[in-house]
């Protein structure tokens, strides 16, 4: 099976990175080398830029420049680490990409989305060829986020009613691109997501 670039999205709280670990323990069962990564981060350069854009006071960048920032990293986290994975035969796994940039810069702020789709189009060029979008009430992900007390909860800080527009938008974003992306139940137990999300990639690889 040829190398795949896999995503995995949803709105802060979701449980969507509980699901990376034990998506990529299934693939060391059947032998898949992978790689796993992250955005805003993934390369020495991105995961710099990470800081700025996770921490502090949820109004210290303007949208436009945030924007810029999260393309900054995922360039660098494109260049130098998910382009020679993929060429050298491994799959990628990252933990959002390009698709949490449409929903919270795009979709949450509509002003912005033609920027936003014509800034990737310019400077990333490419898309998942797989996308689980693990949903789940923006109630109880909120919840759990803040609960986390992680230091990285500047978009926590926005609120409810930022959450729950983040998730119509990742319910819409699966509408539009409906060739790669799945949209998963994020209720029950880590492991019943986690067979959902499995059986899913086998249906679809």
């Amino acid at each position: 099976m040829p190398p795949k670039f896999i995503s995995f999205e949803g709105i802060d709280g979701s449980g969507k990175s509980t699901q990376v670990k034990l998506f990529s323990d299934r693939l060391n069962e059947h032998g898949i080398e992978h790689l796993l990564s992250r955005e805003p981060g993934g390369s020495k350069g991105a995961e710099e830029i990470r800081k700025l854009l996770v921490e502090g006071n949820p109004d210290r960048w303007s949208h436009y420049t945030e924007m810029l920032l999260f393309t900054a990293a995922r360039r660098d986290h494109l260049e130098r680490t998910i382009k020679p994975n993929l060429k050298a035969g491994k799959t990628v796994v990252t933990d959002r990409f390009a698709d949490s940039t449409r929903v919270y810069q795009g979709a949450t702020r509509e002003e912005m989305e033609i920027t936003v789709n014509a800034l990737h189009d310019l400077m990333i060029k490419q898309d998942p060829d797989i996308t689980f979008i693990i949903d789940i009430d923006p109630e109880i992900a909120l919840k759990r986020g803040l609960e986390r007390n992680s230091g990285e909860d500047r978009f926590e800080e926005f609120g409810l009613e930022f959450q729950q527009a983040l998730r119509r938008g990742f319910l819409n974003l699966a509408k539009k691109y409906l060739k790669r992306c799945f949209i998963i139940d994020g209720n029950g137990e880590p492991e019943i997501i986690s067979e959902r999300i499995w059986t899913t990639y086998q249906d679809n690889t």
